[in-house]
């Protein structure tokens, strides 16, 4: 899979890509992922991205003609459509969920384009496939989005993580078509500070520790996320 990053700012993404499961996923070349400097698409000597606002207002707006230029440099024409996908991270898109990162790792190649200063040209939305947010907050600007996205659609690809790993945890496990919270984990020592491991674990049944499992899973999401009991993410996709 290939996963290109608009950004203004490609030097934020070298300690993060760096390392870990990222950094071993682009060894195995199970992934690669591109940076598109907008500013190579600037306007003029300076390069300039971005303008005033119409209207006025305060901030500048990322210029419509330079990220459509950016986007078109980025595209892979050998691809069918419905293998890429060309996403705008902004915060008033679509709510990011796990079953959008299992989306984007069934594509050959996801472009994800950073907005930074008061926005974009509105006009750009004719040109993205989606729109997404993290969270209902707003960012300096949208690389650390990326960076989010692209750690969780990686873990997903078939071959980066041990296989299994994904299948069960949280926003995978469901229960009567509501998805779950992981259920809590214990390791050793099998006592702490007076605090003992759940019998049931220790008891080598399992069938049991399933069941308890599912149980726990349930009681904490019930807490913890009750909005996930009460609709399925499938919704959000």
């Amino acid at each position: 899979m290939k996963i290109s990053i608009l950004t203004l700012f490609p030097e934020m993404f070298s300690g993060p890509f760096s390392t870990s499961i990222l950094k071993h996923a682009e060894e195995k070349q199970l992934v690669s992922i591109h940076f598109v400097n907008i500013r190579d698409f600037g306007l003029g000597v300076h390069q300039v991205v971005d303008d005033s606002s119409y209207g006025g207002g305060i901030g500048m707006v990322m210029r419509v003609d330079v990220l459509k230029e950016a986007i078109d440099s980025a595209r892979d024409k050998t691809l069918p459509s419905e293998k890429e996908k060309v996403v705008l991270l902004t915060a008033d898109g679509q709510i990011y969920t796990q079953r959008t990162a299992e989306g984007f790792a069934s594509l050959s190649h996801l472009i994800l384009i950073c907005g930074h200063y008061e926005g974009v040209d509105e006009r750009i939305r004719e040109y993205v496939d989606e729109e997404i947010s993290i969270g209902d907050f707003v960012l300096t600007g949208g690389e650390i989005p990326a960076m989010l996205i692209t750690d969780s659609v990686t873990r997903l690809i078939t071959g980066v993580l041990k296989e299994g790993v994904t299948s069960a945890e949280s926003f995978s496990q469901k229960d009567n078509g509501n998805y779950l919270l992981e259920y809590p984990h214990y390791t050793r020592p099998a006592v702490f500070e007076g605090k003992a491991v759940p019998e049931i674990l220790l008891s080598g049944n399992h069938q049991e520790i399933a069941k308890w499992r599912l149980e726990k899973a349930k009681e904490k999401t019930k807490a913890r996320r009750p909005d996930l009991m009460k609709s399925n993410l499938d919704s959000t996709a």
